[in-house]
């Protein structure tokens, strides 16, 4: 196996990658140097790494674009790096909205990159299931060369997925196991005649002996370098007990769509993407999900939205602290009758900062159909900066019915619109549950043709 200290995820600050610029160390001088290595290594004040997720670059919320906020998390990012002296970014998944992302959206992707070079940060981008990998392989020999590793999908070289971390003197500080998102494909091969629960176990033991070789493959690179570096890996997927919201797409078809756990190797802590809460799984500090650093819709208002800072030290996970993102754009949803809503608008828009325009979702709650609603709730915003994305009335149980005639097509999901019309049908549910389990497959298709 190649020497990947040398050639995987380390670069020149002078733009030259370390597989291009520096050959191969003899034998001979590879002792003097693992010693030299482990001497700077105990001497250092902590290796420190951010682990972030789901930028969703591109994306647009209710028809508004997104791109003055990322401009601005980019600005944010970047003074993180300075104040905290971080050496190395990674970037859990999902880094675009979309498999064909606009052009201000890869504008800022290349801009992120130059910009963390210019900071001697290395950066590490992990495809996720919106990103298409054919865009993320596009660019990514040429990144290679500002000190940013892309890992696309998976790689049929698994030694390309383990990338050396390095600290700001170019000695390693951490393995790192790259693991992106996991297509179906990629690990395993459909066979004829299994049902919907024997393709979702067959693809949760591919990504478990996914892992299980990428981790064997990092404690072996460990002990050829002699040095006690922490094992670290990624990941996009939802985990058995991880709580999303209505932004997040379900990735994987069929009942058992989580992955355990308790199947990943014994990491030193796992970086993971593709749910939008930060939050520990099941209990483990080491398991976790940055979360989105900006919240995808309404129902994430109320989280706390930030990066995760891992210090490294002495071979081990020193601390995991989180950095709070600030909010730069404002958000608000609001909930009450007409009579309550005056005074919740005008309180909203009390604490709405000089010079910016606040983003407002209004749910309408009594049993009273108002036919004039939309021009009322108009008149109670007319000439203050706001603009109302969404209008919807909730749903009583008393009125669920006539209610759900007026639903607009904005406010169902697509799994909604299916369950509407197949409650139409005189079905037995052996069939009804067959239908969804098609449905939930078609969608799969059209999601990974997009990506």
């Amino acid at each position: 196996m190649a020497a990947l200290s040398e050639v995987v995820g380390s670069s020149r600050h002078d733009g030259m990658p370390a597989a291009v610029a520096r050959p191969a160390i003899r034998a001979g001088a590879r002792a003097a140097l693992l010693l030299e290595c482990a001497l700077v290594f105990g001497q250092g004040d902590g290796v420190r790494i951010l682990h972030t997720s789901d930028w969703h670059l591109g994306q647009h919320f209710m028809g508004r674009s997104r791109q003055a906020e990322h401009q601005a998390l980019i600005d944010w990012l970047l003074l993180q790096v300075s104040q905290h002296a971080i050496d190395a970014v990674l970037l859990a998944g999902d880094i675009f909205d979309t498999g064909a992302p606009p052009s201000y959206a890869r504008e800022l992707y290349n801009q992120l990159v130059v910009r963390l070079h210019e900071a001697r940060c290395q950066l590490v981008l992990l495809g996720g299931n919106h990103d298409s990998v054919a865009t993320l392989e596009e660019s990514r020999p040429l990144l290679a060369y500002l000190g940013c590793t892309v890992v696309a999908a998976v790689q049929e070289d698994l030694s390309r997925q383990l990338l050396t971390l390095r600290d700001k003197a170019g000695q390693p500080a951490a393995l790192l196991c790259a693991v992106p998102f996991i297509r179906a494909r990629d690990v395993m091969q459909s066979q004829a005649g299994q049902s919907a629960e024997e393709k979702q176990l067959g693809l949760q033991q591919a990504i478990a002996m996914h892992y299980q070789s990428l981790h064997q493959l990092a404690l072996q690179e460990r002990d050829r370098l002699g040095l006690p570096l922490p094992i670290l890996a990624s990941g996009h997927l939802t985990t058995v007990g991880a709580s999303s919201s209505e932004s997040v797409r379900d990735i994987y078809v069929g009942a058992l769509d989580a992955f355990p756990s308790n199947a990943f190797p014994p990491f030193d802590y796992i970086a993971l993407g593709h749910i939008h809460r930060p939050q520990q799984v099941g209990g483990q500090a080491h398991i976790r999900y940055s979360g989105s650093p900006l919240p995808l819709s309404f129902d994430e208002l109320g989280q706390s939205k930030q990066m995760l800072l891992l210090e490294l030290d002495a071979g081990s996970i020193a601390s995991i602290s989180p950095l709070n993102v600030p909010c730069f754009q404002p958000l608000c949803s609001l909930r009450g009758t007409l009579a309550d809503l005056q005074q919740s608008i005008a309180a909203a828009l009390a604490a709405t900062p000089a010079g910016q325009t606040l983003w407002l979702e209004v749910v309408v709650e009594g049993d009273d159909y108002l036919s004039d609603l939309q021009s009322r709730i108009q008149q109670l915003l007319e000439g203050q900066p706001v603009e109302l994305l969404r209008l919807r009335r909730a749903r009583s149980q008393q009125r669920a019915s006539l209610q759900a005639e007026r639903s607009t097509l904005d406010e169902l999901s697509p799994q909604e619109v299916f369950e509407r019309r197949l409650a139409l049908e005189q079905m037995d549910e052996a069939l009804a549950a067959d239908l969804r389990q098609r449905y939930r497959q078609i969608v799969q298709a059209l999601q990974e043709e997009q990506t």
